[in-house]
């Protein structure tokens, strides 16, 4: 066991090096001039030239490289020298390690860098006012997913080819079509303006919400539902597809005829044998859709109005504020890393045949 979590570390470390890689390439080798993103249009030519060197623009793409490592690295090392460069705005606590000569070795988080347009504050604060709206929006939205995903794939499977397994077969078809975009403006629009009196829904809002005084901020969970419920369809056609095949070809199977010939009643087969065999290709579709939820929210939070990473995520490509959408992109894939280990222990448990190996 230790063995293979070491192994799927080293992996991790390898798969996120290289996303680190990419992201530097796409956004800091861009065309244009970083610094002049980040102060405007307005600025004199000496106040550029002090944020180019601040923020190390006017070095080479391999030495910019260096220093994007070392303030993404829990370990990274300082010039204490005021003659050299270091990017350390001294926005972040750091461990010092030791020193030798005019290098110390700090141990710290990750550094994000700050925002170009919310100056003097950090990326990582920025997603950490984000990231649980999105994460809560997302684990809402699976979870919708999940149960009644489930339930009508259980369903079609045990009336198959009857009315009841087409209908829920053209419903879950029309679910992977619509794109969530054109359902978000759908569900805004009817459930949240045309039966607004009905359904006491809005169109657009956040989890927390200023009240009419100005004074406090509460939290509107029915602002949570239409959200959840538009980022949860897709989802939840694919796992009702996929819990519908995978337990046919599970009830199919010769110890399932054993089961039966026992006396065991169709129900009693499900709960003991068949449910839990059926779950492998859910759980791979489960953690890859909540993995993608935190990144392909970016539409439904930014049509509802909801506070979250995706909509900090347009706002931040509208202002080319490259810190936030780099940051963004790589804790993001961060979580798609250790979702995914996660995903591989929980095989093992669901089915004994999976070694860890």
């Amino acid at each position: 066991m230790i063995r293979y979590i070491l192994g799927k570390l080293g992996y991790a470390l390898l798969t996120l090096y290289g996303v680190v890689t990419v992201v530097f390439l796409l956004f800091y080798l861009l065309p244009g001039d970083p610094a002049q993103m980040m102060m405007g249009q307005n600025e004199s030519a000496e106040q550029l030239a002090i944020v180019q060197h601040k923020y190390g623009f006017d070095q080479s793409v391999g030495t910019q490289y260096l220093y994007f490592l070392n303030d993404l690295s829990p370990l990274s090392f300082h010039s204490t020298n005021p003659e050299h460069f270091t990017y350390n705005d001294s926005k972040y606590s750091a461990i010092s390690l030791f020193t030798i000569g005019t290098t110390t070795t700090v141990l710290k988080w990750p550094y994000l860098r700050q925002s170009f347009q919310k100056t003097g504050k950090n990326v990582s604060a920025v997603i950490s006012e984000t990231l649980p709206n999105t994460m809560m929006l997302a684990t809402a939205a699976i979870s919708v997913a999940l149960v009644i995903g489930l339930f009508l794939g259980v369903l079609s499977a045990l009336y198959r080819d009857s009315w009841v397994d087409k209908l829920i077969q053209v419903v879950s078809t029309m679910g992977m079509s619509v794109p969530s975009f054109f359902s978000a403006i759908l569900f805004a629009f009817l459930f949240g303006y045309v039966l607004h009196e009905v359904t006491g829904l809005k169109m657009s809002g956040s989890l927390y919400e200023m009240d009419d005084y100005g004074e406090a901020m509460h939290v509107q969970w029915r602002n949570l539902i239409l959200p959840a419920i538009v980022l949860g369809i897709r989802p939840l056609a694919v796992i009702t597809q996929l819990m519908r095949n995978s337990l046919l070809e599970v009830m199919s199977q010769e110890y399932m005829t054993t089961a039966f010939a026992k006396g065991l009643t169709t129900l009693q087969v499900l709960k003991k044998h068949a449910f839990k065999n059926a779950l492998n290709p859910v759980v791979t579709a489960v953690s890859g859709w909540f993995a993608s939820m935190l990144a392909g929210a970016v539409f439904v939070e930014y049509i509802f109005n909801w506070n979250g990473l995706g909509k900090e995520i347009v706002e931040a490509l509208n202002t080319l504020d490259l810190p936030v959408i780099t940051g963004a992109v790589l804790v993001i894939a961060t979580l798609f890393i250790i979702i995914n280990i996660f995903v591989d222990v929980i095989y093992a448990w669901l089915d004994p045949r999976v070694k860890l190996d």
